[in-house]
């Protein structure tokens, strides 16, 4: 009996985890549920065909829910089918409850338009017609003002070849879809894959932003202050081939314009100590600052991150076996050097550079030599 009575318990103590185990895929209580956040809003949005983007949206840190449906329409409790017919005036929306401490409208807005074709008004890639048409349904007067400036910024920047064409509409009411379309992406993972594989839509994104942009996301955001950045930034020509012989020494000319490499711990400025920045010598572009420079222990001078992006690109080298990720200098196209992923925080980059590549001036010379805006990093 005791023996009896040790294996009932036994069995009591896993019959919870067979339970789960037992479950279906699909089961709500399966269901990994995102808690609620105290600081909750919710975004109605339309983005073509309904799956897609509910599967986008839920991946977003700061959605705590998701749920698909109709909104815009006449009609009420429209099914799938009269919605698709075109005949309930309604498009396919989700709705988004998010954690706004972690998210604002704009980035909801921002992700909404990464994921897909805010341009084009007559439906979503495959999915024709005015039920998929882009649009975003704004609760308060506060949501419509910050879409319509968001959306202004992104037509002033032209970010994408054709206006924005995504509508914005008061809300009035949503009606959830039918339970067979909700999370489609996970109850049906082969059908999903492949509806959006034939739709167009990661083509399409992927023409637009990148190939590696879910790996390397850039947002609206930094593409629309990118942009203004680079219409602020003071520009600087290259002089003349011979212009530039003239002014450089051999090794100066050999590392820039051939890009050479200059010898490690035999350059003047790897272990320069004093507090400045360093500019392209051969345009004057200003690139690094003291402040962000190390010790690296190779021999040239290093840093962490460049002075501005606007002076600073970058290119792959493949003049070794391996890759190598290049830097140059922007308006005078000089070889700085290499960057690498193996600096200390807060970048954890290191920005290996050629002293023959660039001309230090020191604090007390910028304002004079036209770089006082870059003064407050030595708190002058």
């Amino acid at each position: 009996m005791k023996r009896l009575s040790k294996w009932l318990l036994s069995f009591a103590m896993i019959l919870p985890a067979l339970v789960l185990i037992m479950m279906p895929e699909n089961s709500a209580n399966a269901e990994s549920n995102k808690p609620m956040a105290k600081n909750s809003q919710i975004a109605t949005l339309a983005g073509g065909c309904f799956w897609c983007t509910e599967s986008d949206f839920e991946k977003l840190d700061g959605v705590t829910d998701v749920v698909s449906g109709y909104a815009g329409g006449h009609q009420e409790n429209p099914t799938y089918k009269q919605v698709s017919s075109g005949k309930s005036g309604h498009i396919e929306v989700i709705q988004v409850t998010y954690d706004a401490d972690i998210l604002s409208y704009e980035q909801i807005i921002d992700h909404l338009f990464r994921h897909m074709d805010p341009t084009d008004n007559q439906g979503s890639f495959v999915d024709r017609g005015p039920q998929y048409r882009p649009a975003i349904f704004y609760h308060t007067p506060e949501q419509k003002a910050v879409a319509e400036q968001f959306i202004n910024e992104v037509d002033k920047a032209e970010i994408y070849s054709k206006p924005i064409a995504t509508e914005l509409i008061e809300y009035t009411v949503f009606f959830p879809a039918e339970e067979y379309h909700q999370d489609y992406y996970k109850k049906s993972k082969v059908r999903y894959n492949y509806y959006r594989y034939a739709s167009g839509r990661d083509q399409y994104l992927d023409k637009q932003f990148g190939e590696d942009r879910q790996e390397n996301p850039v947002t609206l955001r930094q593409l629309i202050d990118g942009k203004k950045q680079a219409a602020n930034v003071k520009q600087y020509s290259k002089p003349s081939d011979a212009e530039i012989r003239k002014n450089l020494t051999s090794l100066q000319y050999d590392v820039t314009q051939n890009d050479a490499t200059e010898r490690p711990f035999d350059n003047p400025y790897w272990d320069n100590k004093q507090e400045g920045i360093y500019v392209d010598i051969v345009t004057g572009e200003p690139l690094f600052s003291s402040t962000d420079k190390y010790k690296s222990g190779t021999g040239w001078p290093s840093f962490t991150k460049p002075l501005s992006d606007s002076y600073v690109v970058t290119t792959t080298d493949f003049k070794l076996i391996y890759p190598r990720t290049e830097v140059r200098s922007r308006f005078g196209d000089s070889h700085l050097g290499h960057v690498f992923k193996d600096g200390p925080a807060p970048t954890g980059l290191r920005y290996c550079m050629n002293s023959a590549s660039m001309r230090f001036v020191p604090v007390e010379a910028m304002a004079e030599q036209g770089y006082e805006e870059y003064l407050y990093l030595f708190d002058v």
